[in-house]
């Protein structure tokens, strides 16, 4: 099977996924298969939210709108050019998928097959209806994926390599278990922002994005902020109160007031506009409806800081801070070649050939 047919293959992947967008679902028929996928896939959505509640229409649809906008030719090619893909023999690599945001196992599913490899995908139980309509999807459109694809809720058996994501506990546990094949293991990682208090209205509602979507349950989710000693928070409120409706949404709603409780128990001082609370911690990874912070005083003792938990964060939100750094309101709009932690996943899957 040759590299251009993958590509192709997941370029009219996107061209379906384009027909699925957050301000509407519009069929296509231009689009190959619609007649047996479009409402095929128009119901697996409907089922993801049935079956997980955080798994809101708007959210499983910003995470496709995300999709089908990154799996365009000239996205893909950009993507892969410095790999060398003329060496081929199948290997099978087993994923095992979080099932915190929708798809969020698609980058690895993506970037396995399109190295030529055979893929094994084990998926969470709270996101298990997209991807495998997908992978349908992929045979019809590719025939040659047929015997490249397969998952199993069983324990994983006839693999060569493993990608594995899951929380600190679980990774532990993965690396024991798989410490005799090739494996990317990845832990907890939470985003953080840096706030200078230079930042205009428009970087600030950005990063109300980079908090709020997915109620704030993904690894690029900001959930720590770094503000300068006095900083005052009235314009950040002002800024996170567009997503003011957030609170009617029960399961963000009962984590709010749960939480509230605890920290008015344990009489710890927060700052709450009645759907977001703030509060002073040294940690990264805050509950949800909460955002820790942090002062600093010098940038450069903060650099310091940030570069010593580098492998705790994920990314770094800021303006002008540092090389790697996002913009606001970005985080959730990564690119083909910006790898989880880091790890490239196209050169994992090449180099078990």
């Amino acid at each position: 099977m040759e590299l251009q047919q993958r590509i192709n293959a997941f370029v009219k992947l996107g061209d379906f996924l384009s027909q699925f967008t957050t301000t509407g679902i519009t069929r296509n028929d231009q689009i190959a298969h619609n007649d047996l996928f479009f409402d095929g896939f128009n119901h697996q959505i409907s089922l993801a939210h049935e079956h997980n509640g955080w798994f809101t229409k708007e959210n499983v649809l910003f995470a496709i709108e995300g999709w089908s906008k990154s799996l365009i030719d000239k996205n893909i090619n950009k993507w892969l050019l410095k790999y060398d893909f003329k060496k081929e023999n199948l290997k099978t690599i087993a994923i095992i998928m979080a099932g915190n945001i929708p798809l969020v196992g698609f980058h690895d599913f993506l970037s396995v097959l399109i190295s030529g490899q055979k893929v094994l995908v084990k998926q969470s139980s709270n996101d298990k209806h997209l991807l495998p309509f997908l992978a349908k999807y992929l045979e019809y459109i590719e025939p040659e994926f047929k015997g490249r694809i397969s998952f199993t809720d069983e324990k994983l058996t006839n693999f060569d390599a493993v990608i594995a994501t899951g929380s600190d506990n679980t990774a532990r546990y993965f690396e024991y278990y798989f410490r005799d094949k090739p494996s990317i293991v990845r832990r907890n990682r939470n985003s953080v922002a840096v706030i200078t208090g230079n930042e205009s209205d428009d970087e600030l509602k950005g990063l109300s994005e980079d908090i709020f979507r997915y109620y704030g349950l993904g690894c690029r989710n900001v959930s720590k902020l770094y503000v300068p000693t006095g900083y005052n928070f009235e314009r950040f409120f002002k800024a996170m109160y567009e997503w003011n409706p957030i609170i009617h949404h029960a399961k963000y709603a009962n984590n709010y007031d749960y939480n509230k409780a605890v920290y008015l128990m344990s009489e710890f001082n927060i700052l709450e506009n009645g759907f977001l609370m703030i509060k002073e911690d040294p940690n990264f990874s805050s509950p949800i409806a909460t955002v820790f912070y942090e002062y600093y005083d010098s940038q450069d003792e903060l650099k310091r800081t940030i570069n010593s938990h580098d492998e705790r964060i994920q990314c770094v939100v800021a303006n002008g801070f540092i090389d790697t750094e996002i913009k606001f309101g970005q985080t959730q709009f990564p690119k083909l070649w910006n790898y989880a932690d880091n790890v490239d996943t196209i050169t994992f899957s090449l180099k078990i050939c």
